[in-house]
């Protein structure tokens, strides 16, 4: 009798696997490809906190979130759609991706150009960009930033998630030759820090274009700028959802360094990056439920659940481990950091739970086409964010600042929460994609 019981759950748990197995291949390949950068990325800023000054570290943690912030406003929305529309079958999908990389780019230039006068002005003598060799790297990474975003949207988008992993670890394993290298020099500044990361990153695109044969040029096409015309509303509703999304979370070291001090930004930005990692796996398996439910919308009740349950396991997993070993981390990385931050950022982590409801519910609004309405209120969830933080850091200072933007978060979570039950409840998103499926733009 058990042994009949068991072999009915492994029946059963292999038809659920073959039924996930796009999500599964897809989700798995991202997840890899964000272990691997992840645990050669606490290399790279290992070396970084031990042999560069934590004012360095911090200015340059606090520019590179302005860098990726820069990435998020110029794709516009732009690379989420080249996730949805940009399928193997879809011949239009070169075209879209050149299109789509020469407005980002040329985004990303500008807003760049504009951040470098603007810090000079807002905050005179204390603006993170200090020299001619910081300006460049800053200018020329916001570009290198948007393309890179957009080509690995592409590549999702593909079901070629296996592509993007090897692209991240080629980027990985450069970034840490380069800085390994600097260290060796002694070329230890912000700068230092900053170049290594362009460089790499540049350098790690050309490289996997060579070990897949044309992999990267194969992306791309001549650029037809009608089609992304026609695809205005569909870009602006994910670029609006885009921002409110992400935008908060990502300047937030650079919000530390200007209510603060560098050296307690450096501190925050190692805690913040195992905290971002860890939201990476929520992140990527809600991003792939993207295109694997608009392949499959059959499957998309079971693929939206198993995304979750294990999305919130990693989750829960990874604010305990902050949660006790948030000293022991910084002490790894830097003797000196446990000083600077204290305790203050052991409830960083639990952050996590909210931020993996945000992502399956912003998930749930591209399948309905509900992107417009989901971006109101995750403006006004980071608006929350950044207006808790901020009156943290001023009643509290580091831990205040903590403690108000987890607590944001959590907030902005349980109301995802409540959407998410709703919608399940009804049955809104399977329904929906299998009685009513909108046909995609791009076989128009």
């Amino acid at each position: 009798m058990l042994l009949e019981r068991v072999k009915t759950a492994i029946g059963q748990l292999r038809e659920a696997i073959q039924k996930s197995t796009t999500l599964i291949v897809n989700s798995g390949a991202l997840a890899v490809g964000t272990l691997a950068a992840a645990v050669l990325g606490f290399v790279y800023w290992w070396l970084a906190a031990r042999f560069f000054p934590p004012e360095a570290v911090g200015r340059a943690s606090a520019l590179l979130s302005v860098v990726g912030l820069a990435g998020v406003l110029s794709e516009a929305g732009i690379g989420t759609l080249l996730i949805g529309e940009n399928g193997p079958r879809r011949s239009k999908g070169p075209q879209l991706v050149s299109a789509a990389t020469l407005v980002g780019l040329a985004l990303a230039l500008v807003l760049a150009l504009a951040f470098v006068v603007g810090q000079t002005l807002v905050l005179g003598p204390a603006a993170p960009i200090n020299g001619w060799i910081v300006g460049a790297a800053f200018f020329f990474g916001c570009g290198v930033t948007v393309v890179s975003m957009l080509f690995e949207d592409a590549l999702i988008g593909n079901l070629n998630s296996v592509g993007r992993m090897v692209q991240q670890v080629l980027f990985s394993l450069l970034k840490l030759a380069l800085i390994a290298a600097a260290v060796v020099v002694g070329y230890v500044s912000d700068a230092a820090i900053l170049l290594t990361w362009v460089a790499s990153l540049l350098a790690a695109w050309i490289a996997f274009d060579l070990l897949s044969r044309g992999g990267m040029r194969r992306l791309v096409g001549r650029p037809d700028f009608r089609l992304l015309y026609r695809l205005r509303r569909e870009t602006f509703d994910h670029y609006a959802l885009d921002v409110a999304l992400q935008a908060p979370g990502i300047i937030m070291p650079f919000l530390v360094l200007v209510l603060l001090s560098p050296a307690t930004t450096a501190a925050f930005a190692l805690l913040w990056m195992l905290v971002t990692t860890a939201a990476v796996i929520p992140a990527v398996a809600a991003t792939a439920l993207f295109p694997v439910v608009r392949s499959n919308p059959d499957q998309a009740g079971h693929n939206i659940l198993v995304s979750l349950f294990g999305s919130f396991l990693v989750s829960l997993a990874g604010a305990v481990v902050i949660l006790v070993y948030s000293q022991e981390i910084l002490a790894f990385f830097n003797p000196a950091y446990p000083d600077i931050a204290g305790s203050s950022l052991r409830l960083l982590g639990f952050s996590l739970l909210g931020l993996t409801l945000k992502y399956h519910a912003c998930a749930l609004a591209r399948l309905n086409d509900r992107m417009r309405t989901a971006a109101y209120w995750f403006a006004i969830g980071g608006l929350l964010e950044v207006c808790l933080a901020v009156a943290g850091a001023q009643l509290g200072g580091l831990q205040g600042l903590v403690l108000g933007w987890t607590l944001a978060v959590i907030i902005e979570g349980a109301c995802a929460a409540a959407f998410l039950g709703l919608v399940t409840k009804l049955n809104a998103a399977p329904g929906s994609l299998q009685e009513n499926p909108a046909p995609s733009p791009l076989q128009t």
